[in-house]
């Protein structure tokens, strides 16, 4: 049932994609570079690392600590490297008719969420860890799998008072329209909407 249901909803996101042009050139060049413009406002996000220097970054963090960078493969635009209880991973991130989603193997595919945003994406992932987290690590699963944690981003510098500030009112606030405070600052909150 939840395989149709991920089938039934694609192909209304796919339908929707043909009748306003998603599915063009023109429309994904723009989806990439709105893209871009909010990961260079995470702070987490790395640019051209390669896997090695990331492996290098990560070693020493905890279990959930992860990155962003460019990916080194063709296909694909970025990957996020995290720390498992195994150790450093990467994951790719597939761009498919103006929607970002997490590589995986064929079965999982139909199953996992597309996103408008990398940062979306990363931010429903963050949500879904904390929400699941486990006090203790667990032993790897069958065939060597390990459950992916992404709970704490791994900042490129130290992130400005002002947005690690706004990423804590994003957490909080339902609707930062409603808060009690200047219109300038509504617009910088909003500016960034994202709680990671």
């Amino acid at each position: 049932m939840t395989c149709q249901s991920s089938e039934s909803q694609e192909a209304i996101e796919d339908a929707r994609g043909a009748d306003d042009g998603a599915g063009t050139e023109e429309s994904d060049e723009s989806r990439v570079a709105s893209a871009m413009k909010e990961l260079r406002k995470t702070g987490w996000y790395w640019g051209g690392l390669t896997a090695n220097e990331a492996k290098e970054i990560l070693q020493d963090s905890l279990e959930g600590s992860f990155l962003l960078r460019d990916s080194s493969q063709r296909d694909f635009l970025f990957t996020i490297s995290a720390m498992t209880s195994a150790g450093p991973t990467n994951l790719r991130i597939e761009f498919r008719h103006g929607k970002f989603k997490l590589d995986s193997v064929v079965l999982v595919k139909p199953k996992l969420k597309q996103f408008d945003s990398v940062v979306h994406l990363v931010e429903h992932y963050v949500q879904l860890s904390r929400t699941g987290g486990r006090a203790t690590p667990a032993p790897p699963g069958p065939n060597g799998t390990v459950q992916l944690l992404l709970t704490r981003p791994v900042y490129a510098a130290v992130p400005s008072l002002q947005h690690l500030c706004r990423i804590g009112i994003n957490r909080s606030a339902r609707r930062v329209q409603d808060l009690p405070i200047p219109n300038r600052l509504k617009d910088y909150l909003t500016d960034y909407a994202y709680n990671v």
